[in-house]
């Protein structure tokens, strides 16, 4: 729920684009990663995975969530020579089901309204794959707010890495230093700084399983309602 937000002191000039993750600050997609593991694990005869172990996980990329599955399941050296199969297994099985488990979180369109109303230029920029993130986008109704979406697999590189935060803001044509980045978990805090932009976090998403205190950030917002507000508030006084 929205909150009255005290004006956050970034260290940026005035923000002109806001770089939002997907995956746990837009929509909780764990059970959808869930039952996209367990169609994967089915094949293999091994053990299901549970919402609770997948949360600890998320954010780093596919690739990541696989072999974070694998290894407590398979001996090294098997889960190593599953691993190829394991991805495309699992990324057959989720795509059948991207978006069928997921929920929007509280006030994200109102927040993306707002950012898009105030002039903010917006671009969606997840590790999730290009092309589950633009349908997930769809479903949903925000991919009309979004001048870019970067995936996973959009560059060679992804968050940690500042290299997804920079090709967006250069394809927005704005400055990373007028940029804020906008996500969840410590990777997004990471890539943010690394790239020289203010940072926000939401503090209910799945953080690798952290507490969102732990992330070094300009501040810690409710929602992205409230990201939105503190964007305006620090506007104003620039």
């Amino acid at each position: 729920m929205s909150t009255t937000v005290q004006p956050i002191q970034f260290k940026a000039p005035r923000i002109e684009a806001a770089l939002i993750d997907l995956d746990g600050t837009m929509v909780d997609t764990a059970d959808d990663f869930a039952a996209g593991l367990n169609g994967m694990l089915a094949q293999f005869d091994a053990e299901e995975t549970t919402r609770e172990e997948v949360m600890g996980y998320v954010g780093k990329g596919s690739e990541h969530l696989i072999r974070s599955v694998l290894a407590p399941r398979f001996h090294a050296d098997d889960a190593q020579e599953r691993f190829d199969e394991a991805l495309a297994l699992y990324q057959d099985e989720y795509a059948k089901i991207n978006g069928r488990h997921t929920r929007l979180y509280p006030d994200v369109e109102a927040g993306l309204a707002a950012l898009r109303d105030a002039g903010i230029k917006l671009a969606c920029v997840t590790n999730k794959p290009h092309r589950f993130a633009v349908e997930l986008l769809q479903q949903y109704g925000l991919a009309r707010y979004f001048e870019i979406v970067l995936g996973g697999d959009s560059l060679p590189k992804k968050k940690p890495d500042p290299l997804p935060m920079l090709t967006a803001c250069e394809r927005l044509g704005v400055p990373p230093q007028a940029a804020v980045a906008i996500g969840d978990s410590e990777n997004d805090a990471l890539a943010g700084r690394a790239a020289g932009m203010a940072t926000l976090t939401v503090p209910y998403g799945y953080n690798h399983g952290q507490p969102v205190q732990k992330i070094e950030s300009d501040g810690i917002v409710a929602s992205l309602l409230d990201a939105a507000k503190a964007v305006a508030a620090h506007n104003l006084l620039t």
